[in-house]
């Protein structure tokens, strides 16, 4: 699977023995579709459920216009995020997780998990 694959720059390096690029793989595969400042803030988000464009921007302040229309459509790309029109007067757009994307969810739990985990170490080790 990733033995020509190049994602993100990333390429498994020919020294690699196939047991570790074997590991490695799936880790670099889902980075490249994850990695980055938004893309799980988002995800994040719409784990709660469908959300408004303004309802995103609203929620995750820091987040420009322009990024969280890129941010989208990148994961719209990657079948995370399904994207849909409503025709209605004024129209107006949902995001919401695909199946893939609701699949983030024990995921993200676990990410929560471990950020509370090592910010409460890290408070503790500064205090």
């Amino acid at each position: 699977m990733c033995d020509d694959m190049k994602v993100h720059g990333l390429k498994m390096p020919e020294s690699m023995d196939q047991a570790t690029r074997s590991q490695l793989c799936p880790v670099v595969y889902a980075v490249s579709k994850l990695g980055g400042k938004w893309k799980l803030i988002v995800v994040h988000n719409l784990i709660e459920g469908p959300k408004r464009f303004g309802e995103l921007r609203r929620a995750i302040p820091d987040i420009t216009q322009r990024m969280l229309t890129l941010t989208l459509r990148e994961l719209e790309e990657d079948g995370i995020v399904n994207r849909e029109v409503f025709e209605v007067v004024p129209p107006h757009v949902e995001y919401s997780l695909t199946a893939v994307g609701q699949d983030l969810e024990n995921v993200m739990s676990s990410l929560g998990d471990w950020g509370r985990a090592n910010f409460a170490q890290r408070r503790n080790a500064v205090a």
